[in-house]
């Protein structure tokens, strides 16, 4: 009776060392359960005060609702080159942005009713809930990638122009 036992004991014993040797290690990686992707709703140029001349012209989503506007580019993990965001607001008035749950650098342009670049929020980094202002009125704001701006040389005074695909 005792062997039977110790017998029993050894293999409960060895049963829970094989389970445990088996039991497969579960790595957590932090993935994102949404994936948002762009949607081009329009083309917008931007173009050099002084000489009237395309700098460049990229695609754009459009956020002119409430939820758009306050999700923007929220939640995205890339941005292409010639793609942007902009933001239309019915009326113009100092504007702030912040990064809150935005996982890309993006460089904020603040633009007023007649289309002209009134001031910049370069390079604002990821996650951050700095407010970011503008340093006048606004009607539209513009997010492209973080260094654009500087690449591409706009400037206070560029204008955009912008046209929306059908449907907007």
């Amino acid at each position: 009776m005792r062997f039977q036992r110790f017998i029993s004991l050894v293999l409960v014993i060895f049963g829970l060392v094989f389970l445990s040797a088996c039991k497969e290690e579960k790595t957590t990686k932090s993935e994102d359960k949404v994936v948002v992707s762009f949607k081009k709703e329009g083309t917008l140029d931007l173009i050099k005060a002084d000489s009237d001349s395309i700098i460049k012209t990229i695609d754009i989503e459009i956020a002119d609702d409430e939820y758009e506007t306050q999700t923007g580019l929220m939640y995205r993990t890339k941005l292409e080159t010639n793609h942007g965001m902009l933001f239309i607001f019915p009326d113009v008035q100092m504007r702030s942005f912040y990064m809150k749950n935005t996982k890309i650098p993006l460089d904020i342009i603040y633009i007023d009713e007649n289309k002209t670049i009134v001031s910049f929020q370069k390079n604002a980094q990821p996650m951050n809930e700095t407010s970011l202002p503008s340093e006048a009125p606004a009607k539209y704001v513009l997010e492209i990638n973080g260094g654009l701006s500087d690449e591409w040389k706009l400037a206070v005074g560029d204008q955009i122009s912008f046209t929306l695909t059908d449907g907007n």
